[in-house]
């Protein structure tokens, strides 16, 4: 009877366990291939084809926002910074030394030349012209005595019955009390003039600003602060500044009989506030700032213009005829120079050197490089270059010109 021999795991016989591990890693290898096919597909599919890339063709217009160079006429402005100076301005004080009664006036409130605006208690003025006015009639009464004296000493002296020198003596009398008279009469006028004084009155037309002093108060002749202060508003000045080298072509104008005319402006610039006429130029340049001083006058009518507030002024000096004007938004500055894009008929652009004139708003004149009924690039200049299609659009929509 035959013996069995111990029993063999196949797994374990020699030569099987480098087999397994090349069927894995081949397995594995296929997993990983195409697991890379597919993610390639996918991003090939999402990735859009060349004829459907709009910027990255080279060939695609750029679409950029045109405008023509028209001829026009533009007015050449001096800019400078000005602020607004009231021709008068008034602080209202007190002649007299008194009790403040009354206040007239309205804080705010527009006064004309003569409007009374405070009362001060005229009662010891009062006192004190009664008693002048009493001096006096004692002194006239006194004159006219020695008067009729005088007529006797004289009447007497014809007739030999008095000295030479008691006439003389009458004669010096009468003189005197003719002095007292005439001195009398100067307090009482002065007198009826403090009494004026009580009533303070409006020396100009102007607004009043806010009261310094409450009625009851007593107030002084040599009060610093016064009573109130008036600023007339109607007509007003503006005083600004232009540079030096700009002094002789105003001067210029000024000579010949010109009228300058004058804008002020709010501080951004933007807004309109008035408009005059240049009235004066100062004699002197000022040498730390190499400016002048200008004033211009401004009806303010409406009053649009309030004191020390600060404007922008222009004042017009010329009018350049026939000139060619572009939209500013087209001029470009490069290390070549002032520049703009000239759209040619086949719809490129070409680069083409400016020398800018004077600028108007939004508008600026071109001196040289430039001819009126050319179209000008005024957006979507970043990406341009010389020769570059382009495509016009409308600026407000975005869409091509012509409905295309």
């Amino acid at each position: 009877m035959l013996k069995e021999g111990p029993s063999v795991n196949p797994s374990k016989l020699p030569g099987k366990a480098p087999l397994r591990w090349w069927w894995m890693g081949l397995v594995l290898l296929c997993l990983l291939g195409g697991g890379a096919y597919l993610l390639l597909v996918k991003l090939g599919d999402a990735q859009p084809p060349a004829h459907k890339r709009g910027s990255d063709s080279p060939d695609k217009p750029l679409p950029v926002v045109v405008a023509t160079a028209r001829q026009s006429d533009v007015d050449v402005y001096l800019a400078g910074l000005g602020t607004v100076t009231p021709l008068n301005t008034v602080i209202v004080k007190s002649r007299v030394d008194g009790q403040l009664i009354k206040l007239t006036f309205m804080e705010g409130q527009f006064v004309h030349p003569g409007d009374l605006l405070a009362e001060i208690d005229p009662r010891p003025f009062q006192v004190q012209l009664t008693q002048v006015e009493g001096q006096m009639a004692r002194d006239q009464a006194l004159l006219k005595n020695a008067q009729l004296d005088r007529e006797r000493y004289r009447t007497l002296f014809e007739q030999d019955s008095v000295a030479k020198q008691l006439l003389d003596t009458q004669e010096a009398l009468v003189r005197q009390y003719e002095g007292a008279v005439k001195t009398d009469q100067g307090q009482i006028d002065n007198a009826k003039l403090q009494l004026v004084y009580t009533r303070i009155t409006a020396p100009i037309s102007g607004r009043v600003g806010l009261r310094q002093v409450d009625p009851g108060n007593i107030i002084h002749a040599s009060d610093q602060n016064g009573l109130v202060v008036i600023t007339q508003l109607q007509p007003i000045t503006v005083v600004f500044t232009i540079p030096e080298d700009k002094v002789p072509s105003v001067m210029k104008k000024l000579q010949a009989g010109e009228k300058l005319a004058v804008d002020a402006y709010d501080r951004e610039g933007k807004v309109k506030l008035a408009s005059g006429v240049l009235l004066t130029v100062d004699n002197q340049i000022d040498p730390t700032t190499g400016t002048v001083k200008l004033k211009a006058q401004f009806s303010n009518d409406d009053y649009s213009l309030f004191p020390n507030q600060f404007v922008n002024v222009r004042m017009l000096v010329n009018v350049k005829k026939g000139a060619t004007v572009i939209n500013s938004a087209a001029i470009q500055r490069g290390t070549q120079g002032t520049f703009v894009y000239v759209m040619k008929p086949d719809q490129t652009v070409t680069v083409r050197q400016v020398n800018t004139g004077p600028t108007q708003g939004d508008e600026t004149a071109i001196e040289t490089g430039l001819a009126p009924g050319e179209l000008i690039v005024i957006d979507g200049t970043d990406k341009l270059r010389e020769d570059a299609k382009v495509e016009p659009i409308s600026r407000r929509t975005g869409e091509r010109k012509g409905g295309e």
